[in-house]
């Protein structure tokens, strides 16, 4: 992937796992290549305001030998993306609820200064 551009991410977990991605969600081949003529590829001209660590990127994995050959790649990656898109709704929705109930629990109490008799 062309890590001069503006819409490269890289970051790496405490585990050592690396995440290379595009932002914009344009490198079907991510993280071995992007498109030769990206319509979103801008060059990084600064790093303003970001946080650097100390470690240096580890280098990308070793491409496929069928990387290129087919778009099989691509699909797969679009239906995990799909399988985790569809369950963001449902999350959410537990979420809300259990703010919901917890919010239902909570009730309203003076602060201790302004109670009689504590």
């Amino acid at each position: 992937m062309r890590q001069d551009c503006k819409n490269f991410e890289s970051r790496t977990y405490p585990t050592g796992d690396t995440v290379r991605k595009c932002n914009l969600d344009l490198a079907p081949e991510a993280p071995w290549r992007c498109p030769e003529s990206c319509e979103g590829y801008e060059r990084r001209l600064a790093d303003v305001n970001w946080r650097h660590g100390t470690l240096v990127t580890p280098p990308t994995p070793d491409e496929p030998s069928s990387l290129g050959e087919d778009d099989s790649i691509a699909a797969l990656l679009d239906a995990a993306e799909d399988i985790v898109n569809s369950a963001g709704p449902s999350i959410m929705a537990d979420v809300d609820r259990e703010r919901a109930e917890q919010a239902q629990t909570k009730r309203f109490r003076l602060p201790k200064w302004l109670r009689r008799g504590d």
